[in-house]
């Protein structure tokens, strides 16, 4: 399994009139959260699109406890608990500045060639970066 911890503030543009942080901006907090993740291993989405792979989520789901709210630092735990073969897991976990859960997440992704569209198998290069942590 690989682990990763990703650290923002919320700014007040990602606040709703309640001064929540709206539901739909996490997705873009676990979007960052992956690509770091990935940026971490040293693998980049540019180099992945440029070698003809492409990453499209194929599903997201979330669970709210808590809600986040403006200023708050924000910790974001993504977990890989498989090795990617077409597709690959994202798991998350948010917590608030008390260490609280505020939600529990996942996305799942599949790799895309990109002159066919079809489904294909990842890089090798991601698979070798990845298999250390299995």
């Amino acid at each position: 399994m690989f682990k990763y911890t990703y650290k923002l503030r919320v700014r007040y543009a990602d606040t709703d009139r309640m001064g929540y942080v709206y539901y739909g901006n996490y997705a873009t907090y676990f979007e960052v959260a992956r690509v770091e993740m990935l940026r971490s291993l040293g693998i980049s989405y540019r180099d992945l699109e440029d070698s003809g792979v492409m990453l499209p989520v194929l599903e997201y789901q979330t669970k709210f406890f808590k809600p986040a709210f403006y200023d708050e630092n924000i910790t974001i735990k993504v977990e890989v608990r498989e090795i990617p073969s077409l597709r690959i897991t994202f798991h998350y976990k948010a917590y608030n500045e008390k260490g609280e859960q505020l939600n529990d997440a996942f996305t799942t992704l599949v790799f895309v060639d990109v002159k066919s569209g079809k489904p294909t198998k990842p890089p090798a290069e991601l698979i070798s970066k990845f298999k250390p942590h299995f």
